[in-house]
C-alpha cells in the first residue's frame, strides 16, 4: 500500500501511455541521459615521469640513486634544489614509491624500479596513501606545524614499509619551526624518510643541509626540452613547427613544468599547424627571426632597419624590453660561436643559432661583440626604469647602430701613436682601410729613396723598463721577477747593459737575458755585471711611487675633508692612469698623442659637474 509521500510500485500498474497530444501539443522525447566529460589533464600532470628513467636531465641525481638502492644505502633524509619546474616533487614522489613498492608479486623489497603496479605504488601514484605525508611549507611554516610531523613519526606506518614525509619549499619553514625538527632529523625512528625540496637553498640552515643528502637538480638544455616537447606533440596529435618548439623551450628557461604549460596553451589556441608566429604571439615575444634580422641591422648601422622590426613586433604585440633580452641572448651565443667554433657542430644549439648565428659570427670582431654587450646590457637597464618603455629600447637600437662602424679603441691608439689617419670604418674584416694607415707595410726613406715595404723590426728598448717588459711578453716569468726584485741598472746603452745582481739571481741571467735580446733584434747585446750600487731594483722604485702617491693623496685638501669626516677610513690605493705596469711613470713615448694633461686630483674649490648626456659609455 502507498504510503503519504510515496508510491507503492510493487501494488500499482504504470500509468498507461497517452493516446494523443497533450495539453501543450505533441508529446516531449525524452532527455537523454546526461555525459559527463572526461576531466582535462593538463600535460604537466598527464606526462609527470613515474620512474626514474622518465626524469630527464638529472642523470647524476638519477645514477646515485639507483646505486644507493642496489647496496641498501638510501639515506633517511634528502635535499632536493633547484629552480621551479625541475622535478623536485616529481623526484620525492618517485622515492616514496621506490621505498613501498612490493612487485607485481607483492613479495618485492625497496627498488629503484617501482613497478608502478602493486597496491603501495598506486596508492602513492594517486596521492592517497596515508602514510605519505605532503606538507607545503609556504603555507605550513610554524613549529606547531612540524611538531605535528614529529609526533606522527613516532608511530608505524599502517600498510607500507616507510613512513614519507615531503616537505616542499622547506625554506620557508620559520626558525623555531627548523630548530623543532633538527633532533628528529638527526635521529629519525628507522621507518621513517624525509625529502625537502626548495628553490631557495641559501635560506636553508646549515644544521639542516649537513643532516641531509643534497641533490642539485640542474636546468634542463634547451635541446632536451625541444626534444621532450617534440614528443608530447607527437602523443598528441599535434602538428607544430621546429622553430616554435625552440622558441617554447628557450622561454621555459630549463622548467619542464613552464614548458609545457606554454605547449598547453599553444595547442589550445592554434588550429592546425603551430607556428612560430603564433607562439611569438602568444609569448609576447618577437620570433627568432626577427631577432637575427634586428641584430644584422644593429650590427650592420642600419638604424632604419632596425626600427622597422621593432615596429613590427610592436604592432603584434611584442614587448620591446623582451626583444632586447632577446638580442642580449643572441649576441652572447653569437659571441660563444666566435669564440669556440666547435660549438657550430654542437646539438645543444638550436639549428638557426648553429647555422645563421656562425655566419654573423665569422662578419664580426670579438672587441665589436663586446663593445655591443656592454652597451646592449646597460640598454637593457635603461628600458626598465624609463616611463616609456618603447621610446627607450628605441633609442638603445640607435646607439648601437651608429657606433657599429667605429673601429675598436685599441686600432685607435695604435694609428695615433703611428700618426695614421684613422678611417671612417674597419671594413668587414676588420683590418682596417683606407690609404695612409697606420697599420700599411710602407715607409719613406730618409734618403729620398722610394717607399718599399719594411722589414719586421725587433722591440722598441729605450730603457730598462721596456726590458723588463719585453721579457714578461715572451712569457719567460722567472726571468721577468728575478729582472723584477733582483737586478740594480748600472748603465744602459744599447745594445750594452750594466747591472749589479742580487745573491738570490741565478748565475745565467746576464747570458740568457743577452741570448733573448740578441734574438729578437737582429743584433748583438752585452749583459755586464758590476759591482757599483746602481739604481733601485723595478720593484723598489714601484714601491717608492706608490708611498710619494699616497703621500700627496693624503695632503690633498680634499682627502683631509673625507679622513676627518670618516675616522677610521683609510687610503686603501692610489691609482696613476699615466703609470705604466710598474708602477712608475710612463715614457713620454708611451702617452698616447693629444692626452691632455690632467691633474691627479681636482682643485679644492672645484664644483661637481653632471656627466655630460650626449657621451656613449660603450
Amino acid at each position: 500500500m502507498a504510503g503519504l509521500f510515496q508510491d507503492d510500485a510493487t501494488d500499482d500498474p504504470p500509468p498507461p501511455p497517452p493516446d494523443g497530444p497533450g495539453l501543450f501539443g505533441d508529446a516531449l522525447p525524452e532527455a537523454p541521459a546526461p555525459v559527463h566529460a572526461a576531466a582535462y589533464r593538463v600535460l604537466a600532470r598527464k606526462y609527470r615521469p613515474a620512474t626514474f628513467d622518465d626524469l630527464i636531465g638529472q642523470e647524476s641525481m638519477v645514477r646515485i640513486l639507483r646505486n644507493a638502492f642496489s647496496i641498501g644505502r638510501v639515506a633517511h633524509a634528502f635535499m632536493l634544489t633547484g629552480v621551479r619546474g625541475v622535478g623536485k616533487t616529481t623526484t620525492a614522489r618517485i622515492i616514496a614509491r621506490a621505498l613501498n613498492c612490493t612487485g607485481p608479486d607483492d613479495t618485492g623489497g625497496p627498488t629503484a624500479d617501482p613497478c608502478g603496479v602493486c597496491g603501495n605504488c598506486l596508492a602513492i601514484l594517486n596521492e592517497r596513501e596515508p602514510d605519505v605525508f605532503e606538507m607545503d611549507a609556504a603555507s605550513r611554516t610554524g613549529v606547531d606545524d612540524v611538531r605535528e610531523i614529529i609526533e606522527v613519526s613516532r608511530s608505524r606506518p599502517m600498510k607500507i614499509r616507510t613512513k614519507v614525509f615531503i616537505i616542499d619549499e622547506i625554506h620557508m619553514l620559520s626558525r623555531n619551526a627548523f630548530n623543532a625538527l633538527l633532533k628528529t632529523l638527526e635521529e629519525p625512528p628507522p621507518h621513517v624518510k624525509f625529502i625537502f625540496a626548495t628553490t631557495e637553498i641559501r635560506k636553508v640552515p646549515i644544521t639542516v643541509l649537513s643532516r641531509c643528502q643534497r641533490f642539485d637538480l640542474r636546468r634542463v638544455r634547451v635541446s632536451e626540452l625541444h626534444a621532450l616537447f617534440e614528443r608530447i606533440a607527437e602523443k598528441e596529435g599535434v602538428s607544430i613547427q621546429p622553430n616554435a618548439l625552440d622558441m617554447i623551450a628557450r622561454a621555459a628557461d630549463g622548467s619542464v613544468r613552464d614548458g609545457l604549460s606554454m605547449l598547453d596553451q599553444a595547442i589550445a589556441q592554434a588550429e592546425g599547424e603551430i607556428s612560430s608566429v603564433q607562439v611569438a604571439e602568444m609569448l609576447g615575444q618577437a620570433d627568432r627571426d626577427a631577432v637575427f634580422d634586428l641584430l644584422e641591422a644593429v650590427m650592420g648601422g642600419k638604424p632604419a632597419a632596425a626600427l622597422e622590426i621593432t615596429d613590427r613586433a610592436y604592432e603584434r604585440g611584442a614587448d620591446l624590453g623582451t626583444m632586447l633580452q632577446d638580442l642580449l641572448e643572441l649576441l652572447h651565443t653569437v659571441t660563444r660561436l666566435k669564440s669556440i667554433p666547435g660549438l657550430r657542430d654542437s646539438a645543444e644549439l638550436p639549428e638557426a643559432e648553429r647555422t645563421r648565428g656562425a655566419i654573423i659570427a665569422d662578419r664580426l670582431t670579438v672587441p665589436s661583440l663586446a663593445r655591443a654587450w656592454q652597451m646592449l646590457l646597460k640598454g637593457v637597464g635603461e628600458v626598465e626604469s624609463a616611463p616609456d618603455r618603447r621610446a627607450a629600447a628605441e633609442m638603445v637600437l640607435i646607439r648601437l647602430c651608429h657606433v657599429s662602424d667605429m673601429p675598436p679603441p685599441g686600432d685607435l691608439a695604435r694609428r695615433l701613436l703611428s700618426g695614421g689617419a684613422v678611417p671612417a670604418s674597419p671594413g668587414p674584416s676588420g683590418s682596417g682601410g683606407g690609404s695612409g694607415g697606420g697599420g700599411g707595410m710602407t715607409r719613406a726613406v730618409a734618403n729620398g729613396a722610394p717607399a718599399m715595404e719594411a722589414v719586421p723590426q725587433g722591440p722598441r728598448l729605450s730603457g730598462f723598463r721596456e726590458v723588463a717588459a719585453f721579457v714578461k711578453d715572451q712569457r719567460e716569468a722567472m726571468l721577468h721577477a728575478h729582472l723584477l726584485h733582483s737586478v740594480h741598472l748600472v748603465r744602459f746603452a744599447p745594445p750594452v747593459i750594466e747591472i749589479r745582481t742580487e745573491p738570490d739571481a741565478p748565475r745565467d741571467l746576464a747570458p740568457k737575458l743577452a741570448a733573448l735580446l740578441s734574438e729578437a733584434t737582429g743584433q748583438r747585446w752585452t749583459i755586464a755585471l758590476s759591482t757599483s750600487p746602481g739604481e733601485p731594483t723595478l720593484a723598489a722604485q714601484g714601491q717608492q711611487a706608490d708611498t710619494v702617491r699616497r703621500e700627496e693623496a693624503a695632503d690633498h685638501p680634499l682627502i683631509r675633508a673625507i679622513m676627518a669626516a670618516f675616522p677610521g677610513a683609510r687610503i686603501d690605493a692610489v691609482h696613476d692612469s699615466t703609470a705604466d705596469d710598474y708602477g712608475l711613470p710612463a715614457s713620454p713615448a708611451a702617452v698616447p698623442l693629444g692626452e691632455p694633461d690632467m691633474p691627479d686630483f681636482a682643485p679644492p674649490d672645484a664644483e661637481f659637474a653632471d656627466e655630460n648626456p650626449w657621451e656613449i659609455d660603450p
